[in-house]
C-alpha cells in the first residue's frame, strides 16, 4: 500500500483547507461589534450587580439545603462553584477577550 498516495476526497480537502487558510482573515473578538455594546452592558450589570449577588446566594443556599438533604457536601461545593463563575466570571472573560497576544 502506497501511503503517500492520496484519494480523491482527500486530496480534496485538502485543497479545500488550504484555501480557507489563504482566505482567513484576523480575529478581533474582543473589540469590534459596537452594536453589541448594550446588550453586553446589561448582562454584565446583572452578573455583577444585585441579580448576580442574589443568584449566587440563592445557589449556594439550595446547594447547602441539598446537602443536608441528602447528607453530603457536594451539591454545597457545585453552590459555592456557581457562586464563584457569577462573581468572577465576566471579568474573567473580559480579561481574555481583551488580551493581546
Amino acid at each position: 500500500m502506497n501511503i503517500t498516495k492520496l484519494t480523491r476526497h482527500q486530496s480534496n480537502v485538502v485543497v479545500i483547507g488550504m484555501a480557507l487558510a489563504l482566505a482567513a482573515t484576523a480575529a478581533s473578538a474582543g473589540v469590534s461589534g459596537t452594536e453589541f455594546q448594550a446588550l453586553h452592558a446589561t448582562l454584565t450589570g446583572w452578573t455583577e450587580g444585585f441579580l448576580g449577588k442574589a443568584l449566587a446566594i440563592a445557589a449556594f443556599l439550595f446547594g447547602a439545603g441539598m446537602g443536608v438533604a441528602k447528607q453530603t457536601v457536594v451539591p454545597a461545593i457545585l453552590g459555592i462553584v456557581f457562586a464563584l463563575v457569577f462573581s468572577v466570571g465576566p471579568t474573567i472573560i473580559n480579561s481574555m477577550m481583551t488580551a493581546v497576544i
